[in-house]
């Protein structure tokens, strides 16, 4: 994949809720969990897309390698998955723990179709 066109998000398992911060490696935040409208077609990056998942038992390394995260922040907040897009290319590659859930692969799939929306 040509890096000037591959994007890659990742998403940690944390939330802030006041002053406590809730770290989870299975979990997203509720909001994740809440409806959504989809992007109009034209506003999305891709609209057909190859999708692959992989899944793997060091996740949270190689997703918070991906995008630059200290040892301790991965630590601290381990990344649930991750995506990593290539518009030239209309594919996407999602990688969870060998343990995930819908919402989390839901979430990732986003991502392959909407880049960027958090």
């Amino acid at each position: 994949m040509k890096t000037a066109n591959l994007r890659r998000v990742v998403c940690s398992g944390f939330m802030l809720i006041g002053f406590a911060l809730l770290t989870g490696c299975h979990t997203l935040p509720m909001e994740q969990y809440s409806e959504f409208t989809p992007l109009a077609p034209h506003k999305r990056i891709m609209n057909e897309v190859k999708v692959t998942w992989e899944t793997r038992d060091d996740v949270a390394q190689i997703c918070a390698k991906a995008i630059g995260m200290s040892k301790d922040a991965a630590y601290l907040t381990p990344p649930l998955a991750c995506a990593f897009w290539d518009k030239t290319a209309k594919q996407c590659s999602i990688i969870t723990g060998k343990t995930t859930n819908h919402a989390v692969i839901g979430h990732e799939l986003r991502h392959c179709f909407e880049g960027h929306f958090h």
